[in-house]
């Protein structure tokens, strides 16, 4: 995790540092090889001036030459000489060129090695400080996640009171209902025997028949309310039981009246 970023402002790029490293090794290397070669070309050079000069002197002894050749040979002599100080001279600037670039990638390490371990010691001491603050943030996490459980707790306890408290509501409510339509269900019942017993005289038969068949019928009523009261209300407290909300709702019955 560490030294994988740019280093701003002496990086670009992740890389940059290194690179110029590479850089200044070999340019080192290049000023090695120019002073070699500079020194191979002046000694070539000058074993090449001794040969000419020997070869002048010697050509003078042995022959008379003419005029024109041994202008020509001083002229064939100068250009070397001449193509030799050239050569020279752009060995020297070359090698003068080469040092200034070393001198300056030397420099410019020495700053950015300074600037790098004043660097270092901040970032020390930002990460002694990350280290103490990630601690304690640690520290906190567990106890909120101590507070979290613990909350989670409470709230499914509070959740099982909540639903046994609404089954409970909903069971008084259905036996409320279920005690009301039963009770009009017995008296409705016990008008129907009576009628019943009365229809048995013949002179009360006729009359009483309308009212037999509506009390059977609203006994029938009854019991059919009382069989939708008791599976509504039994669905309710299922569906309670299975997590769902909102049902803790009081059923509208209908008032079913007496004959």
């Amino acid at each position: 995790e560490t030294n994988t970023l740019p280093f701003h402002p002496f990086e670009m790029q992740q890389g940059d540092i290194l690179r110029m490293e590479k850089e200044h090794q070999v340019l080192k290397e290049q000023l090695k090889e120019a002073e070699e070669k500079y020194e191979q070309l002046q000694s070539r050079s000058s074993e090449e001036i001794s040969a000419v000069k020997e070869l002048l002197k010697k050509s003078v002894e042995k022959t008379e030459v003419s005029k024109n050749e041994l202008d020509w040979l001083h002229q064939d002599l100068e250009i070397k000489v001449k193509k030799w100080q050239q050569e020279k001279k752009e060995n020297k600037e070359n090698l003068k060129a080469l040092r200034n670039t070393a001198k300056k990638h030397t420099d410019t390490n020495d700053r950015y090695s300074k600037t790098i371990d004043e660097k270092e010691k901040k970032y020390n001491g930002y990460l002694n400080t990350y280290l103490e603050t990630s601690n304690k943030l640690a520290n906190d996490k567990v106890k909120l996640e101590e507070l979290i459980k613990k909350s989670q707790d409470d709230r499914q306890e509070c959740v099982k009171r909540a639903v046994k408290a609404e089954i409970s509501v909903l069971k008084n409510w259905k036996e409320t209902e279920v005690y009301k339509l039963n009770g009009k269900a017995a008296n409705a019942e016990a008008n129907l025997k009576m009628l019943k017993s009365l229809s048995s005289l013949p002179s009360a038969a006729p009359k009483l028949k309308s009212q037999i068949d509506s009390w059977e019928t609203f006994i029938s009523n009854v019991k059919k309310q009382l069989e939708k009261v008791e599976a509504e209300y039994e669905e309710k407290i299922q569906m309670v039981k299975n997590g769902v909300q909102n049902c803790l709702t009081k059923m509208q019955t209908v008032e079913l009246p007496s004959p």
